[in-house]
């Protein structure tokens, strides 16, 4: 029976540095349903002159001027941001603040009460893309929020792959779905993980394949429950369980489906972002060929 849901518009934060990343990131927009409001916004890392020998006066003068510099930087690159959004995309309003990125970022989305941050995975240049590399990862980690990580143009996302670890797993991914986040209907392909479950111990070849097979039917239960979840709320959804390692089993799963997007949990059932899947979301922004979602 299908389960009867309230559809609520996002409220989105699209964080923007100017990097081809930053406008692969606007574009991924139009994918998603239209939202509530879009907050973009630009952070101004300004940096303070480092001349201990200057007067404070002097450079307190440098600081401002070189803030009122990137500011104009900003406002522009705001105003060419803001034209580039999607028509569809959702009424926007336009945010610069000063501060490192990461901590402006979570700042905004606490304060704005965001729904979804969209970002790039890289900044400008090799000292900024290092930069602005960390700053997606301390957003992983820190935005109480689901967040899109884009490394790569988006393309499409009707062919999206979701790892779940468990049911805490389950109960978000069907949390966040419930908002019917994408614009077109997306069809879901459910993955579960299973390390190897021969015991350290000698055992009979025979005796280690049953444990495996034990341990796999059980997953698969769990993963078509999962996909029944999902198929009750609209999605098409299957699943599949395979024994190996969290990073390396989904990124080659994503390359043999061709995945458009992996949407994925980053915490674990205490809330400790040091959970499986947390540190597997980190690992797979460096090996993946799509964009990684990953639901709070």
């Amino acid at each position: 029976m299908t389960e009867r849901i309230k559809v609520t518009q996002m409220k989105i934060l699209l964080a923007v540095d100017g990097s081809d990343h930053s406008y692969e990131a606007v574009r991924a927009l139009k994918y998603f349903a239209r939202a509530d409001q879009i907050i973009l916004l630009h952070a101004l890392n300004v940096p303070r002159p480092a001349y201990p020998m200057m007067m404070p006066e002097v450079t307190e003068e440098l600081y401002q001027g070189l803030e009122r510099s990137m500011r104009e930087d900003g406002e522009r690159l705001l105003d060419r941001m803001q034209s580039l959004l999607p028509p569809q995309a959702g009424p926007a309003t336009k945010l610069l603040r000063v501060g490192s990125p990461a901590e402006v970022i979570v700042t905004a989305v606490e304060q704005e009460k965001v729904d979804l941050v969209v970002l790039g995975a890289r900044g400008l240049g090799p000292i900024k893309e290092r930069v602005f590399g960390s700053v997606s990862h301390r957003i992983l980690t820190l935005a109480p929020c689901a967040k899109l990580i884009v490394n790569e143009p988006v393309r499409a996302m009707r062919q999206v792959l979701v790892p779940l670890q468990g049911s805490y797993d389950m109960e978000e991914a069907v949390r966040f779905l419930k908002l019917k986040p994408f614009r077109e209907p997306a069809e879901l392909t459910l993955l579960n993980v299973l390390p190897t479950v021969r015991p350290p111990w000698p055992v009979e070849a025979a005796a280690g394949e049953q444990l495996e097979e034990q341990a796999l039917q059980s997953a698969r239960g769990f993963i078509e429950d999962a996909a029944a979840r999902l198929q009750a709320i609209g999605y098409q959804a299957r699943g599949r369980a395979v024994l190996g390692t969290p990073a390396e089993s989904i990124a080659q799963e994503a390359l043999t489906m061709k995945s458009d997007l992996i949407l994925m949990g980053s915490r674990g059932r205490q809330g400790v972002t040091r959970f499986v899947l947390g540190s597997t979301s980190h690992a797979l922004l460096h090996k993946m060929p799509c964009p990684v979602l990953v639901y709070h």
